[in-house]
């Protein structure tokens, strides 16, 4: 079977952060708004009662392993670790209805995972032709590294779709109508504490093949600007090579770092990271625990927001249509970490090319112009920039680029801001 041209792009995006590499290029403008974007999360004790539970239980707001309904031998040997039985529950989400034909699905999850525990989460879905698909496993993790290698999983493709690093993309043909998801809650039979998940959702999209969009109209005539601490990943060349070769890789972290202590977040330990004295020791922590060891990067999507879920914020992967979209998120207090490619060319400023690169929306000049914190600069001075607004808007909206994704992550005192009327809900 053949794959859907987006899955080519994925591979691209994930295995790399400002390499040098050609860009898609430009041609015609699609009339399409990208309507065909939906986002659907369960995270309080009514969206949890709602699915079904074997062993798993409901408490203040959160999935608790409660009692073992099953069992699990995992091999984890290829990374260190010894075959272990885990005792295991289970939730699976009602059908969700996305209203379209989704192609490609990204589930994300907030959970806490205390040592000897850990969580897998799958997805599945109805078809056009209105059969049933298998369970794809959307990632096994746990917050540390002590007890599990937290990974995604290859080899999973089937005649209805696959899954590349972090997201599901039906084959050529293909589309679903409805999803479920699946949480497994898995200890040691000797752990002291239980896994837990406080929220679990996932994106679904049925885009548009575009290759450009028309500039959407800013919202905001004044600036503003959030006060998003500014870190480099180019200081941190050859730093811990175990985590996807060093800095030069790890504009994924070192974005969703700088967002986590916007919040006043900080890692309590980094003894660890060498050498020492160590400037943004952080950076290189949030490293280690984004890392993917299946594709062997710090980039994966759903890592790095449940990775800022670990100090007790929420975090997400979505789909955003617009800079207008992100106009909401920064009238709000909220940064965005978004995902970008480009040719040094198509956007003024940055200097280099990329095949896939992360770096934060932190606010908007007057004229609608996006004032970012890229990752990619000598130090950590000259990580703000100004990028002109179709620009930018165009290396990340497109289906081309990343068809807008966008990492979400806030705390209680700023709530996400209202959703685009008349449009799926997209957060």
């Amino acid at each position: 079977m053949v794959l859907r041209p987006i899955y080519l792009l994925l591979v691209a995006l994930l295995a790399a952060c400002a390499a040098v590499g050609p860009a898609p290029a430009l041609a015609g403008v699609s009339a399409n708004a990208h309507s065909d974007i939906s986002y659907r999360q369960w995270t309080t004790d009514g969206d949890f009662a709602a699915g079904s539970s074997s062993g798993a239980g409901v408490v203040g707001d959160a999935i608790i392993f409660e009692r073992a309904a099953g069992s699990l031998s995992y091999d984890d040997q290829d990374f260190g670790f010894p075959t272990r039985s885990y005792d295991s529950a289970t939730w699976t989400s009602p059908v969700h209805v996305v209203g379209f034909g989704l192609t490609e699905l990204v589930a994300s999850w907030n959970a806490d995972t205390p040592t000897g525990t850990w969580i897998q989460v799958e997805m599945r879905g109805t078809t056009n032709a209105g059969t049933t698909t298998k369970w794809y496993v959307m990632g096994r993790w746990a917050s540390g590294d002590s007890d599990i290698h937290r990974t995604s999983l290859s080899g999973q493709g089937d005649t209805d779709g696959t899954v590349a690093i972090d997201t599901f993309l039906t084959r050529e043909g293909v589309k679903l109508t409805s999803y479920q998801l699946r949480v497994t809650l898995l200890r040691l039979a000797t752990a002291t504490a239980v896994p837990s998940v406080r929220s679990i959702g996932a994106m679904a999209s049925g885009l548009p093949a575009d290759q450009k969009i028309r500039v959407s109209r800013r919202r905001v005539a004044r600036e503003m600007q959030l006060s998003v601490p500014r870190y480099s990943q180019e200081i941190h060349l050859g730093h811990h090579p175990e985590y996807d070769g060093g800095g030069e890789a790890w504009c994924s972290p070192t974005s969703t770092q700088m967002v986590v202590e916007y919040y006043g977040k900080y890692p309590a330990d980094l003894g660890w990271v060498q050498p020492q004295p160590h400037d943004s020791p952080s950076v290189d922590h949030a490293a280690r625990y984004t890392y993917d060891y299946n594709y062997r990067g710090t980039g994966n999507w759903p890592f790095n927001t449940a990775y800022s879920a670990t100090y007790g914020l929420d975090g997400f992967v979505t789909r955003l249509r617009s800079l207008t979209e992100a106009e909401r998120f920064i009238r709000a207090g909220i940064p965005l970490t978004v995902s970008v490619s480009f040719e040094a060319s198509e956007l003024d400023g940055a200097g280099y090319s990329t095949n896939g690169h992360l770096m934060n929306i932190v606010g908007f000049t007057r004229r609608g112009d996006v004032i970012a914190n890229d990752p990619v600069s000598e130090d950590n001075h000259g990580v703000r920039r100004v990028y002109d607004r179709a620009q930018f808007e165009n290396v990340w909206i497109p289906t081309s680029r990343s068809g807008g994704i966008t990492y979400v992550v806030h705390d209680d005192a700023h709530p996400l801001p209202a959703n685009v009327r008349r449009l799926p809900k997209n957060w």
